[in-house]
């Protein structure tokens, strides 16, 4: 009984949407009114995620390249140090202040702005 009563709505609620938009949405409209949702997704996807990231990645490499001796970087482990010699296009020589390290390029994520005071003598 209760069966019979679900379709009937079902039936009933088809036919009614059918009656007032006069005919039924066929399979091309169906598949175009989706792609054009999936290509909005895309788009939005673009401009909200891989854009930015983009930007981000060309600004940390002009960072990387533009690197020089006595600039004052912050590690990614967030040490502090002042650049003393660079090695090579891949390791730079971070002075820690009692230390000396080897630190690979692309682990430095941001240059200090000013050079490192000098030690008095």
């Amino acid at each position: 009984m209760l069966i019979s009563q679900a379709l009937a709505s079902t039936a009933t609620a088809t036919t009614d949407a059918v009656a007032a938009t006069g005919t039924p949405p066929s399979a091309a409209d169906s598949f175009m009114w989706n792609m054009g949702l999936i290509l909005v997704m895309f788009v939005l996807f673009y401009f909200l995620l891989i854009r930015p990231q983009q930007k981000r990645l060309k600004t940390q490499q002009a960072l990387l390249s533009a690197l020089k001796e006595g600039d004052r970087v912050v590690t990614g482990g967030g040490l502090v140090g002042t650049i003393t010699k660079v090695i090579n296009d891949s390791e730079i020589e971070v002075d820690l202040g009692t230390t000396k390290v080897i630190a690979l390029r692309y682990t430095l994520t941001t240059r200090i702005s000013g050079t490192a005071p000098q030690a008095a003598k």
